[in-house]
């Protein structure tokens, strides 16, 4: 009998074996890792929302304290204003009362004396008087009560003051009353 040699078998592969599985521990572990970095992430998403809006609300008092000082120095600036336009008709009256002759000289140097002291401390809160005499009209400044043809004059030349006009402080408070020259 002969023998046959049998063919070769091919090399036995080894099978590879399927990782173990992790213990369920493993697994419970993970998922809470994945869970508490999810709530990580949330909670700096958050800290950031909120110092961002921390941010947004300590510009947004700055510039309220701001506008409530600026407001308030405002309002102290002009708290007077009021009064010295009330005070205005007083004082034109001292005018019109020193340009009437008198033949008391110590009653016209009395009125006088209270003129310049009222005409002084009303100047000292912030009035100005706005000269007219040889001005343009600005109609910013001044009111036309009336137009006089004038050939003298150059055009829009203020000619006379029927009342005198005031700022306190910079601002308009009363525009003068005034005649302006027109070419013929």
């Amino acid at each position: 009998m002969e023998t046959q040699n049998p063919e070769p078998k091919p090399p036995e592969v080894s099978e590879v074996s399927p990782a173990p599985e992790p213990p369920e521990d493993a697994v419970v572990l993970a998922t809470e890792r994945e869970q508490l970095i999810g709530e990580r992430d949330q909670i700096a998403a958050e800290k950031a929302d909120l110092a961002d809006r921390l941010l947004r609300a300590r510009a947004e008092f700055d510039n309220f304290r701001r506008r409530v000082e600026r407001d308030r120095c405002e309002y102290i600036q002009f708290a007077a204003l009021d009064v010295v336009r009330d005070l205005l008709p007083v004082l034109d009256d001292f005018e019109r009362a020193l340009q009437v002759k008198t033949t008391d000289e110590s009653y016209a140097k009395g009125v006088e004396m209270i003129y310049v002291r009222f005409a002084d401390i009303l100047k000292r809160l912030g009035l100005e008087s706005i000269e007219t005499a040889g001005q343009k009209f600005d109609p910013n400044l001044h009111e036309a009560i009336g137009r006089v043809e004038s050939p003298d004059a150059e055009d829009q030349t203020i000619l006379g003051q029927a009342q005198k006009g005031y700022k306190f402080k910079g601002k308009l408070l009363r525009p003068a009353w005034v005649q302006v020259a027109v070419k013929p």
